[in-house]
């Protein structure tokens, strides 16, 4: 072999070695990559860990909240709102009641014909009306004005079915989904807007007075019965179903729970005690905070970074506007210190709450006729669609996963092995969010003695749930159920049950203002 030959044969030989020490160090890199991912997958998973310890923590924790909540405005996280609803429906309600329901950028109204023990509901029609940019930053006058001018609008197309009492006012159960101080079944005075309304004249007022004033300005006999709120309202269309109803937990974008408490046992009570001996209590439990929460530095930035730091802290954990979002940063990390998705972060993954709710839209023709089945405002149907269809994707190739992360995310041809980790991330952040939302159920149960059997004592307690997480996204659901029972063991959860109670800021509503009628008492005597 001549020089040259040689020569050449060692240039090639040492370009082959060459490039199989780059292959060697790209999949050393690549194998250092993916350890860094895992390990900041399984550092995340440790910190969200529930055990049966620490969740009876977190409920002893809610239970003692409970109490000082109770005993004085101002002493726990929890407000503990006294509601002024003493009475709850009880199935013998008849005659036609009206709802409206305010809480974002749409208003709803509603009607149902109530038909006593027997016939339960026998109709009901509700309409979904838009709000006019412009009005939820004008006058308290303009807004209440248009609700009032809807309202009329929909008495006026009362049809067959409908049967207002003679000589009598119709009645209306207001849901007013916004901060409110209530001073009576029927008043309250708001706090401050929320989502997207600013109107300075409102604050302040008693939102029942300008809904009424607008009503009698244009010749509408109608008279606001209560004022609740949609936890509230679930609390009496289950109670309306089931008499064992003690309870209601929201969890859907956001997450309250309201029950039935002892009058005697509210110490800031200072009113006469009302006949039934029960009030009902708006915990706003989405603003619980505790010690014992498993918290991470990803539930840190994300509160850090939220339009009210420190506050809704139990909400953050456990509802669906923030679980999606929690996914995300942790998937970011793993993006930018891990590469996980490559050698660039994906761009979309910057963005917050991307992996969030969405809207679900009924047919506009179903809903204006009012035969609609499913009488939810579109505002509470929001879910985390894009974390639930990727935790619920049992397709081999996990399909949807890539699908998800390709048409969200723009992360094109993930393999098997990063959409696995995203499931299982979906599952650490899901299983976190259920297990505690069943303990904050158990410290309820704690603070009313059905957290146990008394001897001889077989006492059915129901908690109505609703919302769109609890609805939806069954991985939740299922694990949220499974952990109740294993806090309260066997015997006790054998007399624990859920049910679902639909549209309480609707119908539950409309419950309301049968149980809290002027009539009443005539028709008692």
């Amino acid at each position: 072999m001549g020089k040259l030959a040689v020569g050449a044969a060692v240039v090639c030989a040492a370009a082959v070695c060459a490039a199989a020490a780059l292959v060697v160090r790209h999949r050393m890199k690549s194998s250092g990559k993916s350890t860094r991912a895992m390990a900041i997958l399984r550092e995340f998973e440790e910190k969200c860990r529930t055990p049966t310890s620490k969740l009876r923590q977190v409920a002893d924790a809610m239970d003692v909240e409970m109490h000082a909540g109770l005993a004085s405005e101002g002493g726990s996280k929890l407000k503990m709102i006294i509601s002024y609803v003493d009475n709850l429906p009880t199935g013998d309600e008849k005659g036609l009641y009206y709802a409206l329901d305010l809480g974002g950028t749409n208003f709803r109204v509603l009607r149902v014909q109530l038909g006593g023990k027997d016939a339960r509901v026998v109709k009901q029609e509700f309409e979904e009306v838009s709000i006019p940019p412009h009005l939820m930053t004008g006058t308290s006058d303009a807004l209440f004005g248009y609700i009032a001018e809807a309202l009329a609008k929909f008495v006026a197309e009362e049809g067959e079915g409908f049967h207002p009492a003679p000589g009598r006012q119709r009645e209306l159960g207001f849901t007013f989904s916004f901060p409110v101080r209530q001073t009576s079944i029927a008043s309250g005075n708001l706090i401050k807007w929320t989502k997207g309304f600013s109107i300075e004249d409102t604050v302040g007022q008693d939102v029942v007075g300008e809904l009424t004033k607008a009503m009698e300005r244009i010749g509408l006999d109608m008279r606001v019965a209560a004022l609740v709120n949609d936890t509230i309202g679930t609390l009496a269309g289950g109670k309306y179903h089931n008499q064992d109803v003690i309870a209601a937990v929201i969890l859907g974008t956001g997450t309250n729970a309201a029950y039935v408490e002892r009058a005697q046992a509210i110490p800031k009570w200072h009113g006469l005690l009302p006949k039934s001996g029960e009030m009902v209590i708006n915990m706003e439990w989405g603003n619980f905070r505790s010690s014992h929460l498993p918290l991470t530095d990803y539930d840190q930035e994300l509160d850090n970074e939220s339009l009210n730091p420190g506050e809704q802290i139990f909400e953050k954990m456990i509802s669906g506007m923030y679980l999606g979002d929690i996914v995300r940063r942790v998937l970011y990390k793993m993006a930018e210190e891990a590469a996980f998705f490559g050698d660039t972060v994906p761009p979309k993954l910057k963005i917050p709450f991307i992996l969030r709710h969405f809207r679900v839209a009924f047919r506009a023709d179903l809903v204006h006729s009012g035969e609609c089945k499913a009488t939810k405002p579109l505002s509470d149907l929001t879910i985390t669609p894009n974390m639930s269809a990727m935790h619920h994707d049992t397709s081999p190739d996990l399909r949807v996963v890539g699908d998800k992360l390709r048409d969200i995310l723009e992360i094109p041809n993930t393999s098997l092995k990063v959409r696995k980790v995203v499931v299982e991330l979906c599952d650490i952040v899901a299983t976190r969010g259920a297990r505690l939302s069943a303990a904050g159920i158990v410290g309820i149960l704690k603070k009313i003695g059905r957290d146990t059997v008394r001897e001889g004592e077989k006492q059915r307690s129901v908690i109505a749930l609703d919302g769109g997480l609890y609805e939806h996204y069954t991985k939740f659901s299922t694990c949220m159920e499974s952990t109740l029972k294993e806090l309260l063991g066997e015997e006790v959860a054998a007399n624990i049950l859920i049910e679902h109670s639909n549209d309480g800021s609707g119908i539950g509503a409309a419950l309301l203002a049968a149980s809290h009628s002027q009539y009443l008492e005539v028709e008692e005597s």
